[in-house]
């Protein structure tokens, strides 16, 4: 009786165009353990370059209308306020929050540029 012919274990490379076609992952999946600590890796990067960002006026004035809209959305619909009256709230809300929204940006990045300035005096 002839013998089996055996099964090839791996794919053939290229395809008619000449073309290497990369394979998927063909190693175990990552433990639910493994997958946390990549998600809490990935969440303390992404956190590290938020804060790396210098403030500035524009971040601080989007904040500030996104967050006033919201406010006189909220204060009209919900609260049956007059539109006029809230609008006057929310232009003195703006004038409030542009600039205290960057002096806690300011803080923030001195506090983690400080943090980051002893972490390199240290090594």
């Amino acid at each position: 009786m002839a013998p089996t012919r055996r099964k090839r274990r791996t794919k053939h490379r290229g395809n008619a165009a000449g073309i290497v076609e990369q394979r998927g992952r063909t190693s175990r999946p990552p433990s639910p353990e493994e997958r946390k600590a990549q998600r809490k890796e990935q969440a303390k990067l992404e956190r590290q370059n938020r804060m790396a960002r210098p403030p500035s006026w524009q971040r601080a004035a989007t904040r500030s209308l996104v967050t006033t809209a919201l406010f006189v959305a909220f204060v009209i619909l919900a609260l049956g306020q007059p539109i006029g009256q809230t609008l006057a709230l929310g232009a003195v809300l703006i004038l409030i929050y542009i600039p205290f929204g960057y002096f806690i940006d300011s803080f923030f990045y001195k506090r983690f540029s400080a943090r980051q300035q002893r972490a390199s005096g240290r090594r």
